[in-house]
């Protein structure tokens, strides 16, 4: 199998995507995307220098240990965790969990960030594996081309705002002046795993072991970015307790609209 489709309302037909083909619901799995973005012949990442002081781009991946397709994805998302002005995170969705296996990481929460980005992106399906780049741009995450493209945009595009972490006293996100869109802009805390490795027993990749990198664990909504600056209080040594590798703060407009700003904390160095 080479890419897996959910549709966002009744089963029918499935949409035409640049790149994807068309796939209607009586496709087999194997023929699904079977030319839908997983290169032949895969290049080394290239990537230019991250976007504004410091502003990662933020790359999300929707995957499933239950998705034969996506361990390739994973593979890319754990290359892109290594990269300077990347924040690359892997969100578990929960929908392919009644296929014989169920995805400790999987999350109700995370399928439904997905579709909000379906929404907004105009797909009328979910599918894995996808990466969304700054909540601007999608990709198969499995396509490096694709993805390396959309990320270089997104470098592009001038930061209206900018984040600080400060780690003294328990922690603090510092958001400063700048352009907020109507209705401001959401302050998302998340929290990540630096990777895990999962035997797998049943379902499509029974037998496999898989390596997951910066596994979201938690996202909670801090408050709303008006346009004005303003510090939100953290938690970081709870988080730390709790064995976290890193947390970072996402600031974007509405329901999966586009990243305004992000930063990153490394849990695993010592407390500031």
């Amino acid at each position: 199998m080479s890419l897996k489709t959910s549709t966002l309302g009744a089963l029918g037909a499935l949409a035409l995507v640049a790149g994807l083909g068309f796939w209607t619901a009586q496709s087999t799995p194997e023929s699904l995307a079977a030319s839908a973005g997983r290169d032949e012949n895969p290049a080394p990442l290239q990537l230019a220098a991250g976007p504004g002081e410091g502003r990662p781009v933020v790359v999300e991946l929707f995957t499933s240990q239950g998705c034969s397709s996506c361990p390739p994805a994973d593979a890319l998302l754990d290359e892109l965790a290594h990269r300077p002005g990347v924040l690359a995170l892997s969100f578990h969705v929960d929908y392919w969990d009644y296929i014989g296996w169920k995805d400790p990481f999987a999350s109700a929460q995370y399928t439904e960030r997905q579709r909000d980005y379906a929404a907004k992106l105009g797909l009328r399906y979910v599918y894995t594996p996808q990466m969304v780049v700054d909540g601007r741009y999608d990709a198969v995450g499995s396509n490096r081309r694709e993805v390396t493209r959309a990320i270089q945009q997104s470098a592009e595009t001038p930061s209206l705002m900018e984040v600080t972490l400060d780690a003294t006293d328990g922690g603090r996100a510092l958001l400063s002046a700048g352009e907020a869109p109507s209705g401001g802009a959401t302050v998302w805390l998340v929290t990540f795993d630096d990777g895990h490795d999962t035997p797998v027993a049943r379902g499509e990749n029974r037998g496999r072991d898989l390596h997951n990198s910066n596994v979201v664990r938690e996202m909670r909504a801090l408050g709303t970015w008006t346009g004005e600056a303003k510090v939100f209080p953290l938690d970081l040594q709870a988080a730390r307790a709790e064995g976290r590798g890193g947390c970072a703060i996402i600031v974007q407009q509405g329901r999966g609209g586009p990243v305004l700003g992000a930063a990153v904390f490394d849990l695993d160095g010592p407390p500031g």
